[in-house]
């Protein structure tokens, strides 16, 4: 299986090169990964000390990121080398001051294997959630360097527990330890005979609830939500904003207001979703909210986290698209209640609030109606359901300092 998969990965070279002539995120994909080898060597040299952590894109970046900074903080007799599979990572933190190189993770072949070790030579490789990459694998295992695996979780579907995922099991034992987020993540590994597990939590918790630490203030969005009950709407696709706008168009409430933030921000796509909403709407790039106006499009990046402070209630999107529904955790922390569409089902901490009764599913567009309704027409309904939220949060910090404890304990001189 090994030849098959070397032979696999040959051919994905080949082909993804033709591929970026034609579609741009994979030119990006490409063109980034032409630059990773002489990026490396011109940031590190054969006496530097370095830690690497390996993230596949933004969100796995989300979850490696209070280790990374912490890590930082802690030493400056280590280099910290962040790598990405994705450019959704890449090119959204390729300035990220916390890191001393960023680079696209060479693909995972036998020879891009053996010169990213030998260039990096870290003292600790940390893969953050999923990415396990058989040849990297092997490396870092040849060369006895300690490989852990950070918020991870597995299930039951995944190769490495199937009869035909020996090849995979393999490459999993090159692991010194599992940071798990869960007991069914560590009853898996364990009957594939993988022992050296921890159930840490995952480390997401400990990002969000530093939000609550950063200056959530917005100048512009105090006048447009005093006094009035806000629905924040973030990460929204296109089904999601059509069935916002049935709803927003059929208002009759005075003292609601509507902001909404699409995942996509495409001027043309905003302009479109501006035209259909039929009551007084602005842009955030028009600057300073009309008095008169009851919805605001946001249409710039990085101010998600900030405008989910101001909200009453929020609706997080995806989860009508069958990727499924965004971060919950990020208006959670503000201990709001939340309002998902029906795929959630590959995300733990979806399925935990929505178990919990802190975030409601809604199936179709008619039940969506009638929770905005219900959120909006009761209070207490909404300080019921955000105290769950908020308890939600603060039950599962924890996680950054467990597995900074093991990684101080096997990396010498670190602090």
């Amino acid at each position: 299986m090994r030849v098959l998969y070397n032979f696999a990965i040959f051919l994905f070279g080949i082909v993804i090169q033709i591929m970026a002539l034609f579609n741009h995120k994979i030119k990006l994909f490409v063109d980034g990964r032409r630059e990773s080898f002489s990026k490396l060597m011109a940031a590190i040299e054969s006496k530097d000390k370095t830690i690497w952590v390996h993230c596949a894109s933004l969100g796995e970046f989300e979850q490696g990121r209070p280790i990374i900074e912490a890590l930082s903080k802690a030493t400056h007799k280590y280099k910290i080398i962040l790598t990405f599979y994705s450019p959704s990572g890449f090119e959204v933190q390729k300035n990220y001051e916390f890191a001393d190189v960023i680079a696209y993770l060479p693909i995972d072949s036998v020879s891009n294997a053996k010169k990213f070790i030998e260039i990096c030579h870290p003292s600790m490789a940390i893969f953050v959630k999923y990415e396990f990459w058989p040849n990297m694998l092997k490396e870092l295992e040849r060369n006895a360097i300690p490989t852990i695996l950070i918020s991870g979780i597995f299930r039951k579907d995944q190769i490495f527990f199937k009869s035909y995922g020996a090849w995979m099991k393999i490459a999993l034992g090159s692991f010194t330890h599992f940071f798990v987020q869960n007991k069914v993540s560590k009853r898996l590994l364990e009957s594939i005979k993988l022992t050296n597990t921890t159930i840490s939590g995952d480390t997401r918790f400990d990002r969000v609830a530093s939000i609550l630490n950063q200056d959530n203030n917005l100048n512009f969005l105090n006048d447009f939500t005093r006094d009035k009950i806000v629905m924040v709407s973030g990460s929204t696709w296109p089904i999601d904003e059509e069935y916002l706008i049935q709803y927003i168009n059929q208002q009759q409430h005075e003292n609601v207001r509507f902001i909404i933030a699409p995942h996509n921000i495409n001027k043309k796509d905003i302009r479109k979703l501006q035209k259909a909403i039929n009551i007084k709407t602005v842009l955030f790039s028009d600057g300073k909210p009309m008095p008169e106006a009851k919805v605001l499009i946001v249409d710039t990046v990085g101010l998600l986290t900030k405008i989910y402070s101001y909200a009453d209630f929020a609706y997080v999107g995806g989860g009508f698209e069958k990727e499924g529904v965004h971060n919950v955790l990020e208006p959670a922390v503000f201990g709001i209640p939340l309002v998902i569409g029906p795929i959630y089902e590959k995300f733990e901490e979806a399925k935990d609030l929505v178990n919990l009764k802190g975030c409601l599913v809604a199936n179709t567009n008619i039940e969506l109606k009638s929770l905005f309704d219900s959120l909006i027409a009761e209070p207490k309904f909404r300080k019921r359901l955000g105290k769950i939220t908020e308890n939600y949060i603060q039950n599962n910090l924890g996680a950054t300092k467990i597995i900074l404890d093991y990684i101080y304990d096997k990396v010498a001189d670190i602090s």
